[in-house]
């Protein structure tokens, strides 16, 4: 195996630097050029590319990264794009996924900045994005269903997400404080909590006491 490679999970593929570099960059710029309603939206479509297709990332390792992608500073498309280079190819490999990834939205941003006013008041224009708008919905909807089988929601933990959204859309709880309380839960819990439970608890092939 490739030393540069950082990942040895068996369902993995791990192609030579010079062919990931390039199909690397096309499929983050074809993912960064086509996808509509911001970073989350692109959740699904990364992983139909990164997970399904090319088998960079396992699915459970794809649903960590999101979960540091959304933790970290920064915007989530680009994140989430450096993860998956890094993971797979180190520092080269998240150079080339992060420009592969923004570097569509920077030159549609660019071009709409030099002629918004002279588009924006054509109602045709202006008609399509209304359209857009619901379709960007279900690209948001979709993989959270799917993320969420993924992570294992099950009726012991679904309560979490359930007082999550309420806290965050009818309390107006700052999303940072979510992520902070979750993370420290989620420690205080491997650490403290999981290694009481009756064997019949835990998940299956679990060591015990982690």
């Amino acid at each position: 195996m490739d030393k540069d490679n950082i990942s040895s999970t068996p369902n993995t593929q791990h192609p030579s630097p010079k062919d990931f570099y390039w199909d690397a960059f096309k499929t983050f710029f074809k993912i960064g050029a086509f996808t509509l309603g911001g970073g989350y939206a692109m959740i699904s479509i990364i992983q139909n590319e990164v997970v399904v297709k090319k088998k960079w990332i396992p699915e459970d390792q794809f649903v960590d990264l999101i979960a540091v992608a959304q933790s970290c500073p920064g915007v989530f498309a680009a994140n989430i794009s450096v993860f998956v280079g890094y993971k797979v190819r180190k520092t080269p490999g998240a150079l080339v996924t992060c420009l592969g990834a923004i570097l569509p939205s920077f030159l549609i941003i660019l071009c709409i900045a030099l002629f918004f006013h002279q588009f924006m008041d054509i109602p045709w224009v202006a008609a399509m994005f209304r359209g857009i708008r619901p379709a960007v919905v279900a690209l948001i909807a979709v993989p959270t269903f799917t993320l969420a089988k993924s992570a294992k929601i099950s009726l012991a933990n679904c309560w979490i997400p359930i007082v999550t959204a309420i806290a965050i859309w009818l309390l107006g709880v700052n999303p940072v404080y979510v992520i902070i309380a979750a993370g420290l839960g989620g420690f205080l819990y491997g650490k403290f909590i999981k290694r009481y439970l009756p064997q019949p608890l835990r998940r299956r092939g679990e060591p015990n006491g982690i």
